[in-house]
């Protein structure tokens, strides 16, 4: 199974996701282009930026049915 189909999955099932989320579990080390394909492939995909606790900033890609 591609990675594109591995977070295809994962977005539909668990609904977001996050890089360093893609990257642990899928081993994913370019998420935003996955996405990128998932999207001119039709899907919605919302990015909402983030920052945590220690002000590092990131992405958290969510899925709209």
């Amino acid at each position: 199974m591609s990675q594109d189909e591995m977070i295809k999955r994962h977005l539909q099932s668990v609904g977001a996701i996050t890089c360093a989320e893609a990257q642990t579990v899928y081993r994913c080390r370019s998420l935003t282009s996955v996405i990128a394909r998932l999207r001119k492939d039709g899907l919605t995909i919302d990015s909402q930026r983030k920052k945590d606790p220690m002000g590092q900033r990131y992405v958290r890609y969510n899925y709209s049915k």
